[in-house]
């Protein structure tokens, strides 16, 4: 009876879904080099929209109501003579639109209050008005560049004591994939790179060594003196490996993109909470590309790195011939039991031809014999001859046999 054939939910959950993560990493590969070229073309076509919180701008927040509308007040704003940046509905106790412009001097900034408070009938007292420098923003590219590298170093010299530095270097790739992967989108969609960017790209790099070091600690489980088996290559291991953690990544990362998705989908989009937006964004491309990355780039950059090395390449090769032998012994075998099988049963009628005249005078014991022309699977027949057989018979009873009447 054959074994009931599960879904693949259900191989996955027991990380016996055999999927072939390693045998195509090539596929990864070409994939993941598609994923580059389009966001260094991005990159150089469309580049960065930058907040006033970087290059400096202005900033006017004003009363929400409901007779004024976001489109209303950017207009009231571009009639006062300033270049609109973005704008966006800012909520709260006392819900505001917050539009921010090019930098203004301080006579152009009181003329375009005066507009907004004429053209949208609100009080000057209402509407705030703040200048943000330039220089604010580079303190913050710079200490965040200054803890992405400490935090990058940390990672490296954790996973070298850890596991080995084989591992380091495949995480160090995976970790600079989900960084350029969300800087890409953030240049693709346009939006306004923000402190709240910045925030979210240091964030998912926590998510993303999460992710790696469950893979890893698999592997390294796996593989673990390796080189004295020659059931399975490495590769063949660390595939392994991936497939019995995939599930867990997939439903941390499940877990991970709910309230994430609340926050970007529901809150920004249907809400209209514009300040969300920048956070969501890039944790949303963060989580799901520290996904992909971990287990279709980092640990196939491991495997290709583990190949350099002479000993484990000899190690596969050892596995392969073994296992090449063993094929090729095991269908000489499959061979040699349908060969005797067949002379078996020609020996078999043959023999009850001869002797079909004696039948009535075989003992128990004897007809077990004859009529064993089908013998167990794996071991070869006894063969006698046939008129040794009758001539025993015939030439008086055998020790501990009766002849019947």
């Amino acid at each position: 009876m054959s074994e009931k054939r599960h879904g693949l939910a259900h191989r996955l959950y027991m990380g016996q879904a055999g999927l072939n993560i390693i045998g195509r990493r090539k596929v990864f590969y070409l994939i993941t080099l598609v994923i580059l070229v389009l966001g260094l073309a991005s990159f150089f076509i469309r580049g960065f929209h930058l907040g006033i919180d970087f290059r400096g701008g202005e900033q006017f927040q004003i009363p929400k109501t409901s007779s004024v509308s976001l489109e209303d007040a950017k207009k009231a704003v571009t009639d006062g003579g300033a270049v609109v940046i973005t704008g966006q509905s800012v909520g709260g106790t006392h819900p505001t639109y917050l539009i921010k412009t090019e930098p203004l001097s301080e006579s152009a900034a009181v003329k375009v209050k005066d507009t907004i408070s004429s053209d949208l009938k609100i009080p000057a007292n209402q509407i705030s008005e703040n200048s943000v420098s330039g220089a604010w923003g580079a303190q913050i590219t710079q200490k965040a560049g200054i803890a992405l590298l400490v935090f990058l170093a940390l990672v490296v010299v954790y996973l070298i004591f850890r596991f080995e530095w084989r591992m380091a270097v495949a995480a160090f790739a995976s970790i600079v994939h989900d960084l350029f992967v969300a800087a890409a989108v953030y240049s693709i969609v346009g939006w306004e790179v923000t402190p709240n960017t910045v925030i979210g790209l240091l964030t998912i790099l926590g998510f993303s060594l999460y992710d790696l070091v469950v893979v890893f600690d698999k592997v390294h489980e796996n593989t673990r003196g390796i080189t004295a088996s020659s059931r399975m290559t490495y590769g063949e291991a660390t595939n392994l490996a991936i497939n019995q953690t995939l599930m867990r990544s997939i439903n941390t990362t499940v877990i991970s993109l709910l309230p994430v998705a609340g926050l970007l989908f529901i809150g920004a989009g249907l809400l209209g909470a514009g300040t969300l937006k920048d956070l969501g964004l890039v944790l949303f491309v963060g989580m799901l590309s520290g996904t992909y990355s971990s287990i279709f780039l980092a640990a196939p950059i491991l495997v290709d790195l583990k190949m350099r090395d002479p000993k484990y390449r000899a190690h596969a090769a050892r596995v392969l011939a073994r296992r090449a032998a063993g094929d090729t012994g095991g269908r000489r075998r499959r061979a040699d039991k349908v060969a005797d099988k067949a002379k078996a049963d020609g020996e078999s009628t043959a023999e009850e031809s001869a002797s079909s005249d004696d039948t009535a005078e075989d003992t128990p014991g004897t007809d077990r014999v004859l009529a064993g022309s089908a013998p167990r699977p794996g071991a070869r027949p006894t063969n006698r001859p046939a008129a040794r057989r009758r001539s025993g018979r015939g030439g008086g009873n055998r020790p501990g046999t009766k002849r019947k009447s």
